[in-house]
């Protein structure tokens, strides 16, 4: 039967890896709660840190610096706050500073007031303006407490991979506290929090093929760590109370396991993205695509094509079988001006079409995605055609 539907909005969520789902339901058969001291509650915990040992293995962390969350949103609202602990000895920061681009669950500044919050510009490339980065902490006053610094690894829109060793290494020239946003970057490229200054990586499962409704904060170390968003209980560590949601982890773990055995094997693979990425110009020459210069995400390419509103290309797309995104996917029904593509200097209203890509996305799902664009392009072609005959 011929195919007649193709997903391609990965970076919005991965459908659940069978992995994942075994061990979802696995763990449903546990009873205990993993604070418990009773037999049930020593397996519940034996499998709650044998999880951790998976996630943590992801990012080349130690097992005992990952801490769970709801997700990356409550991650970023735990980290980005003025108040940390360095052990018991309160610790102040002062100011936040986030890229232009950032998802908008950084650019929100968590608990900093929005006074404390500092915009850094990115270029047309999407590259953060590391000049006006290091000006900025320059004249920071560390009086008032110690800068923090947040921003992505890889955008969720055009993909653009930020330098993060020498942002970090930047950071840390100024005494700061580096935290990044490795949602999307992930499973799809190496990431060692050991080797590139940063103190805290953010993940999220739903991303990487694990459940929605878990994340993580990665530490690389516990010597620092922000006064908790959610308090009353001593889980995890006593930095995010609440019992923790063990089917939940154990899928995001099983998810992890997968994605790095993948990294091992050759990462994710290019072909794909270079495939659409040559039908795109060569069905639509005018099109552009976001960030083509500079480096991505392997399985993300975002573009717009001229003339054409963004959300009226995602429905036309999702009519013609192929599930994508106008952009990044961060409200509920919510599709509008694309903030990144503002701040990049491309903020014509259009919108951008983001499409990205599964390991297994195979070249049946590329057709289909390059037969839906002709038709789309052509449909546009007639429509700007009638439009200037009738003027």
């Amino acid at each position: 039967m011929a195919r007649n539907r193709a997903y391609f909005d990965y970076n919005a969520s991965a459908p659940l890896i069978t992995a994942a789902r075994d061990a979802i339901v696995d763990a449903l058969a546990l009873p205990g709660n993993p604070s418990s001291v009773h037999m049930e509650g020593r397996a519940a915990k034996a499998t709650l840190q044998a999880a951790r040992r998976d996630v943590a293995g992801l990012v080349n962390a130690k097992p005992d610096h990952v801490f769970f969350t709801s997700g990356a949103t409550e991650a970023a609202s735990t980290l980005l706050t003025p108040q940390y602990l360095m052990g018991r000895a309160e610790m102040r920061l002062s100011k936040l500073y986030v890229s232009a681009s950032e998802h908008p669950c950084i650019l929100a500044g968590g608990r900093f007031a929005a006074e404390q919050i500092e915009i850094i510009p990115v270029d047309g490339r999407g590259l953060l303006n590391r000049d006006r980065l290091r000006e900025l902490l320059a004249l920071h006053d560390r009086n008032e407490g110690l800068p923090l610094v947040a921003v992505q690894a890889a955008n969720n829109e055009t993909g653009v991979l930020q330098p993060i060793a020498e942002i970090g290494a930047l950071v840390k020239q100024f005494g700061g506290v580096f935290v990044v946003d490795a949602v999307q970057a992930a499973g799809r490229i190496a990431l060692d929090i050991t080797t590139s200054s940063v103190d805290y990586f953010i993940l999220s499962a739903h991303k990487i093929g694990g459940p929605k409704g878990i994340g993580a904060i990665i530490a690389v170390s516990d010597l620092i760590m922000p006064k908790p968003l959610i308090r009353g209980g001593g889980q995890e560590k006593g930095h995010r109370a609440g019992t923790e949601a063990l089917t939940l982890i154990v899928g995001f773990a099983a998810a992890a396991r997968i994605a790095r055995e993948r990294l091992e094997q050759g990462g994710w693979p290019v072909l794909q993205r270079d495939k659409i990425e040559r039908g795109i110009r060569v069905i639509a020459p005018n099109a552009i695509i976001y960030g083509s210069d500079v480096e991505r995400l392997p399985n993300t390419t975002f573009f717009s094509l001229p003339h054409a509103k963004a959300e009226t290309v995602q429905i036309a797309f999702d009519l013609a079988g192929i599930a994508l995104s106008a952009g990044s996917a961060c409200s509920s029904g919510k599709v509008g001006p694309s903030h990144v593509l503002a701040a990049m200097g491309h903020g014509d209203g259009t919108g951008g079409i983001r499409v990205s890509t599964a390991p297994d996305t195979d070249d049946d799902d590329i057709e289909l995605f390059l037969d839906a664009l002709k038709k789309i392009v052509i449909r546009s072609d007639r429509s700007g055609t009638a439009a200037a005959d009738a003027a």
